[in-house]
């Protein structure tokens, strides 16, 4: 089997991540913990974005935020799936891993960056939310490993009550709040539940196929 190569490291926020390619397939990995990500396993980051469109589907001029890059295929199936008109908002918090989707990455998601309706802040999508009170009709997101905080113990504050607060503020009535996670979390559930949201969560596959890991998403919808 042909080895992975190292591409390039970054120590950014605390954890050091690092970005390898093998043939066409790409994988980043974070300090000692492994892999955080393999562009070969996307199905479900791309189901993130597609239970999101559904509950906004009919609006002409929705706003959207993706909070975490990742190799693009979240961007991708959103701008596949929302209204022509729409305005997404990536909120990347890692630098590099903006320039490693643009340096190496784009082609695996059709180059989502370079559309005319996404705008890329290189910032903390918890404060984009605070700053963005009734602001969106769509957030997703898909940071770390989900509530289980991975790559930052700063993450933590995503998924706490407080940050589920923060969410729904940020969402325009009846928006909709999608949330990534690698495995199952009735606590959290639990939390989004008080912080307002009608909650379901769907186990959906890493790959279209069935194989593969198991992931968990949350579809929370703010009520008008």
């Amino acid at each position: 089997m042909i080895p992975f190569k190292l591409l390039d490291t970054v120590t950014e926020c605390g954890a050091t991540l690092r970005l390898y390619r093998r043939g066409d397939e790409f994988s980043i990995r974070v300090d000692k913990a492994g892999e955080l990500m393999n562009s070969r396993a996307h199905h479900s980051e791309a189901m993130l974005a597609e239970l999101a469109c559904e509950h906004i589907r009919g609006r002409t001029d929705p706003r959207l935020l993706v909070g975490g890059l990742g190799m693009g295929f979240t961007l991708t199936a959103v701008l596949a799936c929302a209204a022509p008109q729409a305005r997404v908002t990536v909120s990347e918090l890692i630098p590099a891993v903006v320039r490693w989707n643009r340096d190496y990455l784009g082609k695996l998601a059709n180059f989502p960056l370079s559309d005319e309706r996404v705008a890329v802040l290189e910032q903390d999508v918890g404060l984009v939310m605070r700053e963005h009170k009734n602001g969106f009709d769509a957030i997703m997101l898909d940071v770390d490993n989900g509530p289980a905080a991975f790559t930052s113990d700063d993450n933590d504050a995503l998924y706490s009550s407080r940050g589920l607060k923060t969410a729904f503020d940020a969402l325009r009535p009846g928006g909709v709040l999608t949330v990534w996670s690698a495995s199952a979390d009735p606590a959290f559930t639990q939390r989004m539940s008080k912080a307002g949201f009608a909650v379901t969560q769907q186990r959906v596959g890493s790959h279209q196929a069935r194989r593969g890991n198991r992931h968990i998403i949350w579809v929370g919808v703010r009520s008008d």
